[in-house]
Parts: C-alpha cells; sequence; structure tokens
C-alpha cells in the first residue's frame, strides 16, 4: 500500500461526512431545489417577498395625531382656502351675470300680431258654389294652415239689399253663403288649426255707401252694435268695417259704444279685435285715424303705386309713431287682388315686402298664388293644379312657385323674432331700391332689399355698425342670381330688376 492510500482515505471520509461538500443537485440538472453551484461556489435562490399594503393610520394613531398644533393649524388653512375659493366662483358668477347683456323685455303681442291675415270677401269664390257648406272647406283652411296664416277676415255674409236699409238684417246670413250652423263649423274648423275668425259687418256692402245714407247712419250704428255683440257671443273673434271713421265722426258716441262692445267680450287669453278699413293715401290721415277712432287695425291705401323711398317715407311716418301696431296690405275685397295691382314679375317682391315691415301683412284669398281679377274683384280660387297643355303648366308652375315663396317667408317670419316684432332700422333707399334691417336683442337679424325698377340693375352698398361684412341668403325672388344659402358681400351686392332678397347674418354681440 501507498504511503498516500491512508491520506486518501481519510479525505474521502471527510468528504462524505460534510453535505456542504458535496455535488449540487441543481448542478446535474435539477433545479426544484433552488440551489444552483458554480466552480464549487453555492448559491442560494431566495424568492422575493410580497409587496406590503398601506393600511394607513388606525383609530387610536388618527385620534392621537388629531389633536396635535401642526393638524390643526392644516386643517383651519384647508378650510379657509375652501371657503376663500368658493366665494370666489360665487363672485366670478355675479360678475358674469351684471356684466351680461340683460335681454330685452318682449312687447305685449296680439293673436294677429303672430302671423298674416287673410280676407275671404266672397267665401263662394273662395271655397266654391256651396260657399260655407263646401265639404272640403276643411282641407282648404289647412292649406292657409301651411301658409302661417292666424286670421280669416269673413264676408260680409249677412242679408242686405243695395242702399235699402230696411231689407238690412246683419244677424241673419245670406241663403247663397250658408247657414248659421255652416258658420260655426267653419269657426270651429279655423280654431283647430290656429286660426281666428274675423266678420266683416260693413252694412251697405253692395251699395254705393257702406253705411247708407246719413238720415239712417245712427239706426245702422246701432245696428252694428248688437250685431257685433251677437257674433262675438257666436264665437266670432273681431268685427272688420269699411268706412268706419265717418261712423266715428259723425255719431261718435255710438261709435265708442261699437269699441266697447269689442272691448268687453275680450277673454283673459285672446283679445277680440276691431279693423277698420280706409281709403286714405297718407300716413298723416293713417295716424290721426289710429289715434282717435281707437281701431286695432286699420286697413289703407298707403302703399298703393308706391316704390323706393316713397314706400321709406310711409313705413318710417307710421312706425315711429305706431311701432308694431301697423296692418299692411295692397290689395282687399274692394280694391281687387295684389297680381292686379302690380306687374307679374312683381308679386313675390311685394309679398316680401308686405311679410317683413314691422305689423301685420293683410292679404286677399288667392294673393299667395298670383290670383287676378277678371272683370271682378271676386275671381274663383284656383285649386286645382291638374294641367292639361304647355300654357296650363307654365301657369301651374308660377302659382305654385309663388306659393312656396309665400310660405318660406312666413315660415321664417313666424320663427324669428327680428321679423315678428323687432325694430325697423333704414339701410338704403333711392326712388327704385329699399333695404332696410329687422332686429331684436340677440336674435338673427334680417336684411330685406328691394329693387323695383323693372328694367335695370342696381347696386346696393349697405354699411351700418350693426352689420358685419357678409350675410346669407333666406329667400330671393330671383334664384339664379341668389341662391338659398349663398353668402352675399354687403359692402356691394347686385339686384336684378324687380328682384328683391331677404338676408340674414347672426347677431353680434
Amino acid at each position: 500500500m501507498s504511503k498516500y492510500t491512508e491520506v486518501d482515505m481519510k479525505d474521502v471520509e471527510l468528504n462524505e461526512g460534510n453535505p456542504e461538500r458535496q455535488p449540487v443537485a441543481a448542478a446535474n440538472g435539477d433545479a426544484s431545489s433552488g440551489l444552483l453551484s458554480e466552480n464549487g461556489i453555492t448559491k442560494i435562490k431566495i424568492a422575493d417577498e410580497k409587496e406590503s399594503k398601506f393600511t394607513g393610520l388606525s383609530k387610536e394613531e388618527l385620534l392621537k395625531v388629531a389633536g396635535t398644533p401642526g393638524w390643526v393649524r392644516a386643517r383651519w388653512a384647508l378650510l379657509v382656502l375652501f371657503w376663500l375659493g368658493w366665494l370666489g366662483m360665487l363672485a366670478g358668477a355675479i360678475a358674469l351675470i351684471i356684466q351680461a347683456p340683460r335681454c330685452k323685455p318682449l312687447p305685449e303681442l296680439n293673436w294677429w300680431d303672430l302671423g298674416p291675415l287673410y280676407q275671404i270677401g266672397d267665401v263662394n269664390a273662395f271655397a266654391g258654389p256651396a260657399g260655407l257648406k263646401s265639404k272640403d272647406l276643411g282641407a282648404k283652411i289647412g292649406a292657409l294652415g301651411q301658409l302661417k296664416v292666424k286670421g280669416l277676415i269673413v264676408g260680409p255674409i249677412h242679408v242686405s239689399t243695395a242702399d235699402q236699409f230696411d231689407d238690412l238684417n246683419l244677424t241673419e246670413i245670406a241663403p247663397s253663403a250658408g247657414s248659421l250652423s255652416d258658420l260655426e263649423t267653419f269657426i270651429n274648423a279655423a280654431h283647430k288649426k290656429g286660426m281666428s275668425v274675423v266678420l266683416d259687418l260693413t252694412p251697405n256692402y253692395k251699395g254705393s255707401e257702406p253705411w247708407f245714407s246719413n238720415a239712417s247712419l245712427t239706426d245702422v250704428a246701432e245696428a252694428v252694435r248688437a250685431a257685433t255683440d251677437h257674433w262675438l257671443d257666436k264665437g266670432v273673434d273681431g268685427i272688420l268695417l269699411y268706412g268706419f271713421e265717418h261712423v266715428a265722426k259723425v255719431v261718435p258716441l255710438v261709435w265708442d259704444s261699437i269699441r266697447e262692445t269689442v272691448s268687453n267680450h275680450t277673454e283673459e287669453d285672446k283679445k277680440k279685435v276691431l279693423i277698420g278699413v280706409t281709403e286714405a293715401t297718407s300716413p298723416d290721415d293713417v295716424n290721426v285715424l289710429l289715434n282717435q277712432t281707437g281701431v286695432d287695425l286699420l286697413l289703407s291705401d298707403v302703399l298703393r303705386n308706391k316704390s323706393g323711398d316713397a314706400v321709406e317715407q310711409v313705413v318710417e311716418n307710421l312706425y315711429s309713431q305706431n311701432g308694431i301696431q301697423l296692418a299692411w296690405n295692397l290689395g282687399h275685397r274692394v280694391k281687387g287682388h295684389l297680381a292686379t295691382m302690380v306687374d307679374s314679375m312683381a308679386v313675390k317682391l311685394h309679398q316680401l315686402l308686405l311679410l317683413t315691415l314691422p305689423g301685420t301683412p293683410v292679404f286677399n284669398y288667392g294673393d299667395e298664388i298670383g290670383l287676378k281679377d277678371e272683370n271682378t274683384v271676386y275671381p274663383v280660387m284656383i285649386w286645382d293644379s291638374s294641367d292639361t297643355n304647355e300654357t296650363e303648366k307654365s301657369q301651374v308652375e308660377q302659382r305654385n312657385s309663388l306659393r312656396t315663396f309665400f310660405r318660406d317667408v312666413s315660415d321664417e317670419r313666424v320663427k324669428s323674432r327680428s321679423l315678428l316684432h323687432g325694430d325697423y332700422i333704414l339701410l338704403s333707399s333711392t326712388a327704385s331700391t329699399l333695404a332696410y334691417l329687422r332686429s331684436w336683442d340677440q336674435s338673427d337679424c334680417y336684411i330685406a332689399a328691394f329693387n323695383w325698377n323693372p328694367t335695370d340693375k342696381d347696386t346696393l352698398q349697405l354699411r351700418h355698425e350693426l352689420l358685419p361684412d357678409k350675410a346669407t341668403v333666406v329667400v330671393s325672388t330671383n334664384e339664379e342670381k341668389m341662391a338659398h344659402a349663398q353668402s352675399i358681400n354687403l359692402l356691394e351686392f347686385e339686384l336684378e330688376p324687380q328682384q328683391a332678397v331677404l338676408l340674414k347674418f347672426p347677431h353680434v354681440a
């Protein structure tokens, strides 16, 4: 045996007795033990500890801290900051309210201020030979509702013989027009569509003098007062009278009683209207009649055969003294229809004029389609749009175009405070052109511009502190030159002959 044999054996015994010096299992590919060995050095892998969770202070700890001077000072500082912030926001809100522009108070409006009135002088010409008995009368009233008509002026329909006072019966309906039941049905149908009904009670409407002779004037006026009371009790919403100024002058006490009768029938939510019709053409005469007679609305001839700055002078005179309490018309039961008075190319222009002036527009039946008088002021209303040849087709297209234009402008008027009761401001006027602004508080503003010249174009240059540089077309009588929604430069734009346009722009604070 070698001399080292005994020593080697001792080393083996020592290795077997010392586990730390044994080969690690991981070195042979077993990593499950978590021990790593490299070059005889053993490494132990220790698993990461889970992150500790914050549990906050316990109740006892909080109570102990709450009373410390530092915490008391911090709490008071936070409380003061909270209330300072709250008071700052309150002060800011108050400042915004004070500095914000205040809304202009709305004027008191009556039902006749909210849309056009529509005069039906002859119910048979309007509805057909059956008059108030027409089966489709409700549908025709509905068609007027699409035009935003707010009142129907009907008649006269009472019994009367030309210039024969003894035959007058103001409370009986002429058989040719219908019966009391038919009238009540008509009134109910109109009310369901949001329209009021005004009755024309002009006594001698078939004769030469609307109130017969002066010898019987007092008796006639008394009869009108009694009939006014009668028909207002039947559900009529107002009375219209031609030649009223003669009665107010000659028998003022009876005229006052007629006014009081209308006033006494006024309901809490709806006022009855008294409308007068005069042949006066002077704005000064109209102002006198409005002030002295006390009528709610007055139809006159102040706009007849006028254009450009002549229209402006009339409007400015009446508006400055009466505000929006005005009625504007061209034709009516006695004078005839709009399309007979003006050139056919200017019908839309005058529709736009009446619908955008400050006050109540009044139209004769058929003015919305350009109905013309044919040897009578009571032409038959055209309801059937059928066409059998090219001539009729062209006429149908023209009527439809006029009605659509009327409807669009009337609809815009109903939706806009500026057009309903806004201020009227002149922008420009010449012998043949006119432009004015309608504005109300913080609502959209409108510009109505007209050129009456039948042959020449005209360039308008509109400058005013309330105007922007551009505005948008709402409607135009010539869509080829100015289309809907087109932007127009107000500093200079051109109107074709007999063209009118309604422009709109947003209110600028």
